[in-house]
């Protein structure tokens, strides 16, 4: 159940808030008046489940050497992915030379402008597609990303987190409820929500002590409750993932260092964890062979990052 705001609170979101984001927004490159469509659209890929002090160099450095989707769409596979660094989750850089290529392809090398063609791209989802609409060309979209979603739950709700992983219709319809007619406005608010709970209403540690909306907000009139199912931070030491990344490691500091790959042993090797079930680094061999990540060359034994 999704409260709808009163006179107060709507002042409070639509007003109060992108006073407070105009004093208090980061200066960030990603978001200067010159980013092109592509930019943008690299920008929300990359920072999906990673912070953004992470993503701004690597990102800052793509859109030196890859500043088109044609660009983009003919690099080597290999490159992409030494490129991608420590951004995590290096599937979404191959997925990303997949937009490249459908943009160059279906579209000329134009970012198109339509939430149906742009959730058609490899890798493109409905708040990637939103973010861009809203934010470089003021198209009135709700954009709701965790942080959005967590501000107004609270806000409004007086609960402490969304009560489901990914925006359900009843939640996407009362943001849009909640927005400006004029998109510039909206995309305003929206970035005002977004910067706040990256800021202020964070997911575990809240300032609510610096809150310039906590007058009207229905989570601190309600003595803070705590959801009883809390996000806790996903495991890493130890499982499949962090094998994967000592793998994907591995072979791009073989790429930079322009040597033909590693032995399979080797790979298994660097994949063994101390303690981890001795079965882990095939598993995980082959969970990136079947991805695509890595490649096995029948005629040198090797292991690569793929061409």
């Amino acid at each position: 159940m999704f409260t709808n705001p009163t006179a107060e609170a709507s002042r409070s979101l639509l007003i109060d808030l992108p006073h407070w984001f105009a004093a208090h927004q980061r200066n960030l490159p990603m978001r200067a008046q010159g980013v092109s469509d592509w930019g943008t659209l690299v920008f929300e890929i990359m920072s999906q489940q990673t912070p953004i002090s992470r993503v701004q160099p690597i990102w800052l450095e793509w859109m030196e050497r890859w500043p088109t989707p044609a660009d983009l769409a003919t690099a080597s596979s290999a490159d992409i992915i030494v490129a991608w660094a420590n951004l995590g989750y290096p599937s979404r850089a191959l997925r990303l030379k997949a937009c490249a290529a459908a943009i160059v392809e279906k579209h000329d090398g134009e970012v198109p402008l339509t939430m149906k063609e742009l959730t058609l791209l490899p890798g493109v989802g409905t708040y990637t597609a939103s973010a861009l609409l809203a934010f470089r060309h003021g198209i009135r979209v709700p954009v709701l990303d965790t942080n959005v979603r967590r501000v107004l739950v609270r806000f409004l709700d007086g609960r402490e987190f969304p009560p489901h992983t990914t925006p359900s219709k009843a939640e996407t319809m009362r943001a849009d409820a909640l927005l400006p007619e004029d998109g510039h406005r909206a995309a305003e608010v929206s970035l005002s929500l977004m910067e706040f709970g990256a800021l202020v209403c964070t997911q575990l540690s809240p300032s609510c002590d610096e809150c310039t909306i906590h007058a009207n907000c229905a989570w601190a009139a309600a003595g803070y409750p705590k959801d009883e199912k809390r996000p806790t931070p996903q495991p890493y030491v130890g499982t499949d993932r962090q094998a994967r990344g000592r793998i994907m490691k591995a072979l791009r500091t073989a790429h930079f260092e322009g040597k033909e790959g590693l032995t399979k042993r080797r790979v298994l090797d660097v994949a063994r964890i101390d303690g981890s079930d001795r079965y882990q680094p095939s598993r995980v061999y082959r969970a990136l062979l079947k991805d695509g990540m890595i490649v096995y060359d029948e005629d040198t034994k090797r292991v690569t990052l793929p061409r």
